[in-house]
């Protein structure tokens, strides 16, 4: 777990890991692996259920990618998880970087899977063709929760506008494979998940993770609910039958937890 904190200290990167407070943050690190967090470390948006902090961000660093690259490389990762914070204030989104950090992982690290957990850019088309034309293998964006918490949870997102990308990715004829997940525990009903997840298949997601929600601080959301682990089991059985070849559920389950065993599992 200390090489892993020194390398990103050492790289001057983030990690969703450390900047969200994932609970699996000690299991991880100890495999040798992290989600790296591109574009700095303050997000523009206010959700209430997310640990990473909010407020101005800074410029992108151009040699950010390069950095990152360096790190994927240096740990031996084969499957490569990058996300970023929502950045709205630049024109793509952060498109971009995420494209630029694609490349950059597939110079120095050829054979190397690709997979980004994306914001929703938006609803900027030409922002999401900017990432899949980079060449990732897997396109990540999280719906988080249910439509009628959206409101309260995660001010400024849409969930119409979150499927539409999530159609859009697999619709383009670049072979990605789609993902998305959610958060149970925030108030939300087992009809409401239900009905998520079929919109989601509907979508076209190959991947669906559930994983409980847990409250990142005194000002975030408080826990609804935790959730019982058969819970889990029945709501990933509605995301099987509704068509979702890979459901990833538990109460420690994150997006980005075993990620590379998931996109193995298509």
């Amino acid at each position: 777990m200390r090489a892993v904190k020194r390398l990103v200290r050492e790289l001057n990167l983030h990690t969703v890991c450390q900047s969200a407070g994932c609970p699996n943050l000690p299991e991880c690190f100890d495999r040798s692996t992290a989600t790296f967090l591109i574009l700095g470390d303050r997000c523009t948006r206010q959700c209430r259920f997310c640990g990473v902090g909010k407020g101005i961000p800074l410029p992108p660093d151009p040699e950010e990618p390069g950095r990152v690259a360096a790190a994927a490389r240096r740990l031996g990762l084969r499957h490569v998880v990058v996300t970023s914070v929502t950045r709205d204030d630049l024109r793509d989104g952060g498109a971009g970087a995420f494209a630029a950090v694609t490349a950059a992982i597939h110079r120095d690290c050829p054979g190397s899977a690709v997979e980004v957990l994306v914001p929703d850019f938006g609803g900027n088309g030409k922002s999401l063709e900017c990432v899949l034309g980079s060449g990732v293998d897997v396109l990540a964006h999280n719906v988080e929760t249910v439509p009628r918490l959206y409101r309260e949870a995660r001010p400024g997102a849409d969930f119409e506008r979150s499927l539409r990308l999530l159609r859009s990715a697999r619709k383009a004829e670049s072979g990605v494979r789609v993902k998305s997940g959610l958060m149970l525990g925030l108030g939300e009903t087992e009809d409401e998940i239900g009905e998520t997840l079929r919109r989601l298949a509907d979508a076209g997601c190959h991947i669906v993770s559930l994983g409980q929600y847990l409250r990142p601080a005194l000002s975030s959301l408080p826990v609804a609910e935790y959730v019982p682990p058969e819970r889990f089991d029945r709501m990933a059985a509605v995301a099987k039958a509704a068509g979702i070849p890979v459901v990833v559920a538990g109460p420690q389950v994150r997006s980005s937890y075993h990620a590379d065993q998931a996109a193995a599992g298509l």
